[in-house]
């Protein structure tokens, strides 16, 4: 929804930066700053900066910036519209209300009573569990070493000896039967008429990000079959775009994200205080949920059973998590079968130790591949290499290719130059990897003239966001059209126009730009780093320094335009002379 652009900054300028991040990090106050450990990435050394009079904060160690909006964004995983509702709601600000077409009334209607059916089956299935009548449940789950504690921040339930005491409690809440059977809690037959399908089963409550319980895994007691049933798919629950336990994994900032097979294994691990385990929902690991852990995280740890199924599923889950931009490791779970038996038998500890020498995942594909070959065979030993060089193929970077290459052919005890030229042949001929240009002489480029120009553009922006009074000293000779970026420009035109408006605050910028890859690029360049200088004589000819590149590279880029931009030739003479006052001119810092 779009949201005027007078109330955004209305509710901003109401959520003050430092009390909202304080409510998600612990800051302390050094120097003009708030300093914490940041939420973003995981680090002992706070390295974490909120600024209380820019309203805005900045990584000095990832590199993350923004406002009070983005920082919800990031942390809460919200869109826009949605940190625009929650900062409201924290503010006290009443948003003008949706309108909505007749489909979309009665689409939206339909998700929240999908929502409230499953979340009235859930306190159904909780309090039977802890009912006589769930004894059976209760003694399964304590036998799994699990604590009252774990149990209930899971939810967990039990679905009683039949299948039509859940409907009958529904239906005593006021939910019709088709309410019922749209959100997969129950199936109608002739014979039993509308009946659910979990009973005898203690129950899972499978949660969206918000905590919105979308769906039901259960576990039959006894040797029932299915060993594990799912709630089928619905207008609010998709096995491909969720994952268990990732409600509480997305706050767990432990720098990595574990994916299991199962939901024992993510409660296990939970319990034992590794709670970034998030497992899939009774189906293969899927691309849409890999793109799902990316907004969470950079690494990802396969903790999948040692058996050959699990191996299988690993393999597998390597080459989406490669696909999404992932790293991924894998965790080895011998001599037991899954992270629950392991933690119970070996601990925690010992489990901590595994996950600190988990396995990169290409090692782990060649391992499992050697395990294919009788390397005491010379024909074999031949096949094994050519298939490692198939393996290297599939990797895009020749940086990365040529790593492996090498790291492989010394633990495997082959020729680096044999398994190159295998990697050639096999890319020729599937013409997957096409070699990277690199200058001859091997010496690292100096950094571009459009880069000096860049990084002149943002210092001089991040000293006037600093210092907003030495915009009125600078702007004759100074213009927003001066920023050859597009996005800088863009930048500074708002900041300038800002400038001339009472109460303006450069934060509120951030907010203009809908891509979040602008808002976070927006966000550094107000906190870009400073020269360190102790005398005002030393500040002040940095400042004119920069100032005059900006002006510099503004007078050669129109110049190079000439004939091209009908405006060009203007900026030109207008640049010269500006160039030549600046030149001759003292700016003060006073």
């Amino acid at each position: 929804m779009y949201y005027p652009e007078e109330l955004v900054e209305e509710i901003r300028t109401k959520n003050d930066i430092v009390s909202v991040v304080s409510s998600y990090v612990s800051l302390k106050k050094k120097g003009s700053n708030h300093w914490g450990c940041c939420p973003f990435h995981n680090e002992k050394t706070p390295s974490f900066a909120v600024s209380e009079t820019k309203q805005m904060y900045h990584c000095f160690g990832c590199g993350v910036s923004g406002n009070v909006y983005t920082f919800i964004m990031q942390y809460e995983n919200y869109t826009f519209p949605e940190a625009v509702k929650a900062l409201a709601e924290r503010a006290g600000v009443d948003l003008p209300e949706v309108e909505y077409s007749a489909e979309e009334k009665k689409r939206a209607n339909k998700r929240a009573r999908l929502l409230e059916v499953n979340k009235e089956a859930a306190k159904f299935f909780y309090y039977q569990l802890r009912s006589p009548n769930g004894e059976r449940g209760m003694q399964y789950l304590q036998n799994r070493a699990l604590t009252p504690d774990t149990m209930h921040k899971f939810g967990l339930g039990y679905a009683g000896v039949n299948g039509t005491a859940l409907v009958g409690y529904l239906k005593s809440k006021g939910f019709e039967d088709e309410v019922i059977k749209d959100a997969g809690l129950a199936t109608y037959s002739e014979r039993r008429g509308l009946s659910s399908q979990f009973w005898n089963r203690v129950m899972y409550p499978i949660q969206d990000i918000n905590h919105r319980v979308i769906g039901f895994g259960g576990r039959v007691m006894g040797d029932g079959e299915p060993k594990y049933l799912n709630s089928p798919e619905t207008m609010i629950f998709d096995k491909r775009r969720n994952l268990y336990g990732l409600n509480f994994a997305r706050t767990a900032r432990a720098g990595n994200m574990i994916l299991c097979e199962g939901y024992m294994d993510v409660i296990a691990m939970h319990q034992a205080g590794f709670t970034q385990a998030v497992a899939s929902l009774g189906t293969a690991f899927t691309s849409e949920q890999a793109v799902l852990l990316k907004r969470y995280t950079d690494s990802v740890l396969l903790a999948y059973d040692s058996d050959g199924a699990g191996v299988k599923a690993a393999l597998r889950g390597i080459g989406i998590l490669r696909d999404a931009g992932l790293s991924g490791k894998v965790i080895n779970m011998k001599p037991y079968k899954d992270p629950d038996e392991f933690i119970k038998n070996l601990g925690k500890e010992a489990f901590q130790e595994r996950i600190d020498q988990a396995e990169n995942s290409f090692y782990f594909e060649i391992r499992i591949l050697s395990e294919r070959f009788d390397m005491q065979d010379p024909e074999q030993k031949t096949n094994f290499h050519r298939e490692i060089a198939k393996k290297l193929c599939e990797l895009p970077e020749e940086v990365e290719r040529e790593n492996y290459l090498q790291a492989i052919a010394e633990k495997y005890l082959v020729s680096p130059d044999n398994l190159r030229k295998l990697v050639r042949s096999y890319a020729a001929v599937a013409e997957s990897v096409r070699p990277i240009e690199r200058p001859r002489s091997g010496i690292a480029t100096r950094q571009s003239p459009e880069e000096n120009a860049k990084k002149s553009q943002r210092l001089l922006i991040t000293w006037l966001v600093d210092e907003p009074s030495l915009y009125a000293k600078i702007k004759q000779y100074i213009s927003a059209e001066d920023f050859t970026d597009e996005l800088y420009a863009k930048a500074a035109e708002k900041l300038f126009s800002g400038w001339g408006q009472a109460d303006f605050q450069p934060a509120s910028i951030i907010s203009m730009f809908e891509d979040p890859e602008e808002q976070r690029m927006i966000g550094e360049l107000f906190q870009t780093t400073l020269p360190t200088l102790e005398s005002r004589q030393e500040r002040e000819q940095a400042f004119h320094d920069i100032l005059l590149a900006v002006k510099q590279n503004s007078y050669e880029y129109y110049s190079a335009r000439l004939g091209v931009d009908a405006g060009a030739l203007t900026k030109v003479v207008e640049g010269k002379k500006a160039l030549e006052n600046l030149a001759r001119t003292h700016i003060s810092l006073n």
